[in-house]
């Protein structure tokens, strides 16, 4: 399968319900394609939902939307047993979690005991209640939202969950070119909704991610790998707690798919320097001191691709 060009004609359809965000949208289907799990943090209204509902209908996945609260109940992702007044039995009911790709909107504002409820299902690709175990569809993603500013009644996700995401995104605010273009289209289609056609099947995404792990990686890349985890633990200036293992081979998943993307069987250092950021960033902890400071993870992130030696190719 030439994956560069499913990818070109997904993010051709998901496109016309954003515009100007190009680079967000080949990472979204990069994590995708890696089976990775995706955190958006951004303001309301950048159209973070609307995307997750555009790729769900390009790739012809089932979507389901959960709007986070403080009263919601592990019971409301997973699902429940119900007494079956007929059979006399137990029946489990599914909950929404059960599905291709869930959104989980406002994620930060469900108590931890909920936020929890998450963690075996995206870890596992399964669900447990009762002492039953379930699997769940395949394939199967989250993709998360949350607000960075209005803090108030929230509750920050852990580390342990946000080491579950393969990326943090942002979105950010179109330019006012792509804004006039928001609005002109808005005009034509007479409607709210954004027709988006289907390009594949859940069988052909499955085989877009078995694929990627063909994707050739050569030692001088893992080298590279290991030299920038490495790096967010050496560094005692700024950074408390370093990338973790799974921080390396979110960004071994990653390079792989985005290379793919990219129409090569190979990575290359462009492929983990453009994802990088989005991969690491939100696996590192930085010293108590620059919390208050404009100094973000990603500065941090930027400094160390600045200042680790990219590998060369004859």
């Amino acid at each position: 399968m030439n994956i560069k060009k499913k990818a070109e004609k997904i993010i051709g359809e998901v496109k016309k319900a954003i515009v100007g965000k190009d680079d967000v949208l080949k990472l979204v289907l990069a994590s995708i394609l890696a089976d990775g799990h995706i955190l958006i943090e951004d303001l309301p209204g950048l159209a973070k939902t609307l995307m997750a509902k555009s790729f769900a209908k390009a790739l012809g996945l089932q979507f389901r939307r959960v709007q986070f609260t403080p009263d919601l109940l592990p019971s409301d992702i997973l699902g429940v047993n119900v007494f079956n007044q007929k059979t006399l039995e137990f029946e489990f009911k599914k909950g929404p979690v059960f599905t291709n790709i869930l959104l989980a909107d406002e994620i930060n504002r469900a108590p931890p005991k909920t936020q929890s409820a998450l963690l075996e299902a995206m870890q596992e690709r399964q669900v447990t209640v009762e002492g039953k175990t379930y699997p769940l569809p395949k394939p199967f993603i989250v993709i998360a939202t949350q607000n960075p500013i209005e803090q108030e009644g929230t509750y920050p996700l852990p580390e342990a969950q946000l080491d579950r995401f393969l990326v943090r995104l942002r979105v950010g605010y179109p330019s006012k070119e792509h804004e006039k273009e928001i609005l002109k289209r808005r005009i034509e289609r007479k409607k709210e909704d954004v027709e988006i056609s289907q390009v594949t099947t859940p069988e052909e995404v499955l085989e877009m991610q078995r694929e990627i792990e063909d994707v050739y990686v050569s030692d001088a890349i893992i080298d590279y790998i290991v030299s920038l985890v490495w790096a967010t633990r050496e560094d005692r200036k700024d950074i408390e707690v370093g990338v973790s293992p799974r921080g390396s081979l979110a960004l071994l998943k990653l390079s792989r798919a985005y290379a793919a993307i990219e129409g090569r069987d190979y990575v290359i250092p462009d492929d983990v320097k453009a994802v990088a950021i989005p991969t690491l960033s939100h696996r590192i902890i930085l010293k108590r001191e620059l919390w208050y400071t404009r100094v973000s993870q990603d500065n941090i992130i930027r400094k160390i691709l600045d200042r680790v030696p990219v590998p060369k190719f004859e």
